[in-house]
């Protein structure tokens, strides 16, 4: 089937409430329950509403909309512990003993782009292919987080506070209202898919885990900033796991201060300045006031201290470049030409060196009909040929590489 056919029949097909959905090739979806063991650090709302030299006091805000989403500690987000991810298997074999886990972009709330991808790398690879969704993302998230009505009125709030913002949206008014107030949910929110994609191994090793065998090879294909989240687990390579871990990139692979999430589908620039002044501008400041914060990054070799790595393209890349040149085997990626958020050369000079010596396969594409970052593959039936073309592609390249 084509990318056009597998898309509309899997948007038709798939609920994330189903426990087991048979399509007519054989191919079976399963919807496994998972409750995060991982909150433990996850900040308070105290945290937050202390007012250190000039930072926003939480108190004073008199926007009732945002409120609903601030007002709250990120542990009695009860969608966000007990959730639910996706098997795609073709194994005729009761467990599969070859795995991808896709990874997926900032600020995602529904898996639909997703499952063609998924099918795909199932039919190519036969692997089992887990859709695995970061913290407060995806079926992770409050359902105010995505009902148009109450965003939107976030969105007035935001626009009638800062009437310089640029695209704010009801698809960006939730995650720019947390990032924008407290930028350190970036970390804490990563941390923890850190840590439940590390649980999630740990059950697949001991046989928990339905439909993957516990030898299972595990890869990982990632998304946009997925893709800091799989680098970063292959740079820590905790108890030395993810050595013959392969990992393929599409449309990321850049550090943070590299790329322009600035998107109605992403964040607002108001969002996007508050990140950038905390983790790269003011990041030392405001380390040495956030003891939690200092702690975890001054633990050499872990999931905090590369997180830390991968903020600032020129501090700590000696660091990196120590990892990349152990992983080059490992790592390939396509990034397209057109993509503003995550351009292109960005991706080669960190996977590949200013100096473009590491031998790290890095592809760039441009496709022959127009595309953005957060719709690669658009639709419109007057391109469809061309979409199909693309996405087949990219995703024998990936194929090629995760088999």
């Amino acid at each position: 089937m084509s990318y056009y056919e597998d898309y509309w029949l899997l948007k038709n097909r798939f609920n994330i409430n189903d426990k087991h959905i048979v399509l007519e090739n054989g191919i079976n979806i399963y919807n496994q329950a998972f409750i995060s063991e991982n909150d433990e650090f996850l900040p308070q709302i105290d945290d937050f509403s202390k007012d250190n030299d000039g930072n926003f006091l939480l108190s004073q805000l008199n926007t009732p909309y945002q409120h609903q989403i601030i007002d709250i500690d990120d542990g009695d987000i009860v969608e966000n512990k007990s959730y639910q991810y996706t098997i795609f298997t073709n194994s005729k074999a009761a467990k599969s003993k070859k795995i991808i886990v896709l990874f997926h972009g900032l600020n995602e709330k529904d898996w639909t782009k997703y499952l063609p991808w998924a099918k795909r790398l199932v039919e190519q690879t036969d692997s089992a292919v887990v859709l695995f969704p970061i913290a407060f993302h995806m079926n992770r998230t409050p359902a105010a987080w995505s009902d148009q009505k109450i965003m939107n009125k976030v969105s007035d709030e935001r626009k009638k506070m800062f009437p310089n913002i640029v695209d704010s949206s009801f698809a960006n008014a939730a995650i720019s209202t947390r990032l924008q107030y407290n930028p350190q949910h970036f970390f804490w929110s990563g941390l923890e898919s850190y840590c439940d994609f590390i649980q999630l191994f740990k059950l697949i090793r001991n046989g928990k885990c339905a439909h993957l065998d516990k030898d299972a090879s595990i890869n990982i294909f990632s998304y946009s900033v997925g893709s800091m989240l799989a680098e970063i687990i292959l740079f820590t390579n905790e108890n030395n796991w993810f050595s013959k871990t392969k990992l393929f990139i599409f449309c990321g692979g850049a550090t943070f201060n590299r790329m322009l999430p600035v998107s109605k589908y992403i964040l607002d620039s108001e969002a996007n300045i508050a990140l950038y002044a905390y983790f790269i501008e003011h990041l030392e400041k405001e380390l040495a006031r956030d003891h939690k914060l200092s702690t975890y990054f001054q633990q050499v070799n872990s999931a905090s201290y590369y997180f830390k790595s991968m903020l600032d393209y020129h501090k700590m890349k000696e660091n990196r470049n120590i990892r990349l040149d152990v992983l080059k085997s490992n790592i390939a990626a396509l990034v397209l030409k057109k993509d503003t958020v995550v351009p292109a050369y960005e991706v080669v000079n960190f996977l590949k060196g200013e100096d473009r010596k590491r031998a790290i396969s890095v592809k760039i594409m441009d496709f022959p009909f127009n595309y953005r970052h957060e719709a690669p593959f658009p639709f419109n039936d007057k391109i469809k040929n061309e979409v199909n073309k693309a996405f087949d592609y990219v995703f024998n390249f990936a194929a090629k590489h995760l088999s």
